[in-house]
């Protein structure tokens, strides 16, 4: 193996993908595959020997299944793992998968075993060469309690709470899994609505926002274009679209979403910004690129509070280390400590 090139491992249980993915990732020149394990067991056994900077790793799989192994591989031989499975429909596997802390689940094309999965090439070699850069030391599975007593959180949810702030969150890679610890810990009821911007595939979105809402107290729901915001309720989007807050004729706020831009963090942040004004909290978390600063501006002009998650504890640190070095941080934290200051700050 060449030493300036992305050693991989694929793992799957179909002879067929265990040819299509070596070859799609093969096409690019930073990448080689060091071999591949027809399941989990096979690639812990193939993990130790061979050493990879990354794995591609199916979920339905005999003897050891992916969610064991992803398990196995962060407990015994931690190593970025891009989830790449045909069960992306299934809500439970997708939210399993992003709680135990695999940089992406990438939906396969069309199937186990797909005839175009080549459309897919930009995406999946993409996502191989950004979890080549995760920072593993800071990647944490989350731990939940049983699920949540729906009775209980309808009960807790519609006693007629205030909406008076505006948290609205961006994340890229990674975030999923600090956006389930965070609302697995903060009160739904804290006069606020919560709006995320995370990368996640719109084709996993739904399934994987029906699992999160059987674990947290927050009703957590797929943000929809003209939808009315609602205290206790938290709206997810892709970043693969553009969401904004409008207010209509009748002086209602209301989500807008719409085609996919190149900043939609920033966007998020102002339009936020312009209609709750110093009502207005801003969160960065681990993410690439430097989408955010310019939002956090924003807020910060209108008298908001932006917080971003420490660098230090970031699985991906460029998004929050732009904006912290350009001055638009009012409060920087680990993210344990991220429900217990949005609730002091909403509740001051």
């Amino acid at each position: 193996m060449t030493n300036n090139k992305i050693k991989v491992l694929v793992v799957d249980d179909t002879a067929f993908m265990r040819k299509a993915i070596p070859q799609i990732l093969e096409s690019d020149s930073l990448i080689e595959v060091a071999d591949a394990a027809k399941n989990g067991l096979e690639a812990l056994y193939k993990i130790r020997e061979l050493q990879p900077d990354v794995i591609t790793l199916d979920i339905d799989m005999p003897i050891m299944d992916g969610l064991t192994a992803i398990k196995h591989i962060m407990i015994e031989s931690p190593v970025p793992i891009v989830a790449l499975s045909s069960l992306f429909s299934n809500g439970a596997i997708t939210f399993e998968a992003l709680r135990l802390g695999v940089a992406d689940f990438v939906p396969k094309p069309s199937g186990a075993i797909s005839t175009d999965i080549d459309k897919s090439r930009q995406q999946i070699t993409d996502r191989v060469k950004m979890a080549f850069a995760m920072n593993l030391d800071n990647v944490r599975r989350v731990r939940l309690p049983k699920k949540w007593d729906v009775k209980k959180r309808l009960e807790s949810l519609y006693k007629f709470y205030p909406l008076e702030y505006i948290i609205v969150i961006g994340t890229t890679l990674a975030g999923p899994n600090t956006v389930i610890r965070l609302l697995s810990k903060l009160s739904p009821t804290v006069p606020a609505a919560i709006i995320v911007i995370q990368e996640i595939s719109p084709k996993i979105i739904s399934s994987f926002v029906e699992q999160f809402n059987e674990y947290v107290p927050w009703n957590v729901v797929v943000a929809k274009n003209n939808s009315a915001l609602e205290q206790g309720t938290c709206y997810m989007s892709s970043n693969e679209d553009s969401l904004t807050l409008r207010l209509n004729e009748n002086g209602e706020i209301r989500l807008h979403s719409g085609a996919k831009i190149n900043y939609p963090l920033n966007c998020l942040f102002s339009s936020a910004a312009e209609i709750f004004r110093q009502n207005t909290i801003g969160v960065l978390l681990s993410g690439i690129g430097d989408d955010g600063a310019d939002g956090f501006a924003r807020i910060k002009h209108e008298s908001g509070i932006t917080i971003a998650k420490d660098a230090t504890c970031c699985v991906y640190p460029n998004l929050t280390d732009n904006a912290i070095r350009q001055g638009v941080v009012d409060i920087i934290l680990d993210d344990n400590k991220l429900a217990s200051t949005l609730e002091a700050i909403v509740e001051n």
